[in-house]
């Protein structure tokens, strides 16, 4: 078991309910009721009944509430004597993130940081996943939002979201090609996929292309590197109909009554976000951040 699906559980709880722990917590209420279901799987035993009017806590979930919440005062206790002995956090987080990110992923975790170090200041910068590795490299990011998990001991890293990624097409395009679950992603051949440089998330690329030609889909040239589209030409390139893009279903800008977003049918593309951060770092902000980063995680 994980702290976060511990720390799930409790909520629930406590608040007598999904979707007031989802708002404690800043996760979505579906998110919260995976994270349920798997520690009951895991566990082998019924920990809640639901129902319209909220949840009853088992015998088992009564047994589980009292040995989490021991383990979760005892983390907390842990976490709070080393951090006496680690120095005073720095005045500005130096935080990368990618140009599309979920809008509420950092929402709920930054109002969290500044209740809790208000001396805190964050500075956000718009980096590429390579250019983030560079900067946290040569010192110049505190922690960096990144499509790849980094191998080796250097960084630490915590998945903080997985997006279904879904196509954006023109409307004319997706009447014709979608069905009741959506878009199959073989469907989408003859069309252009709107792509970004490989050198900006090298492993993200591979594996995108690689799950779309096995889809039987023509990927053409590369994007040029430096490249990287910006919504308003992705939308303005869907729109004339000879192009798809991939998109989440949360995808911030608004769509323009020509184009329409659908799933894909069986959900074939995951797009993972981890944050990464220096493994040496002792800075008590920065846990702070991951670890609420942390508590939202699986949607």
């Amino acid at each position: 078991m994980e702290l976060r699906e511990l720390r799930a559980f409790v909520a629930i709880v406590e608040e007598g309910g999904l979707s007031a722990a989802a708002r404690r917590l800043h996760v979505s209420q579906p998110a919260l009721s995976q994270t349920v279901n798997a520690l009951e799987r895991q566990l082998g035993v019924q920990l809640l009944i639901r129902s319209s009017t909220g949840v009853q806590v088992t015998d088992a979930g009564m047994t589980l509430l009292t040995e989490a919440r021991a383990v979760l005062a005892r983390h907390d206790q842990a976490v709070a004597a080393v951090a006496r002995h680690t120095p005073a956090a720095g005045s500005v987080l130096r935080l990368g993130i990618p140009l599309e990110l979920p809008s509420d992923l950092l929402t709920g975790p930054l109002a969290e940081l500044a209740e809790s170090y208000p001396a805190t200041r964050v500075q956000a910068r718009h980096l590429s996943t390579s250019a983030q590795f560079a900067a946290l490299h040569a010192g110049d990011l505190d922690v960096g939002l990144v499509r790849e998990r980094p191998p080796g001991q250097e960084f630490d890293a915590v998945l903080v979201v997985a997006e279904r990624l879904g196509v954006l097409l023109a409307a004319d395009h997706a009447a014709r090609l979608a069905g009741p679950d959506g878009v199959r992603l073989d469907a989408l051949a003859g069309l252009d996929w709107l792509s970004f440089p490989r050198s900006g998330s090298p492993a993200w690329y591979d594996e995108l292309t690689a799950i779309l030609r096995s889809h039987g889909l023509d990927l053409g040239p590369a994007a040029p590197e430096g490249q990287a589209l910006i919504a308003e030409v992705k939308l303005a390139a869907v729109s004339a109909g000879q192009a798809f893009a991939l998109a989440p279903p949360d995808w911030p800008q608004p769509l323009p009554p020509t184009v329409v977003w659908c799933p894909l049918v069986g959900h074939p593309i995951v797009r993972r976000t981890w944050a990464v951060w220096p493994a040496s770092s002792t800075r008590r902000d920065l846990g702070k951040l991951v670890a609420c980063l942390e508590s939202r995680v699986a949607r």
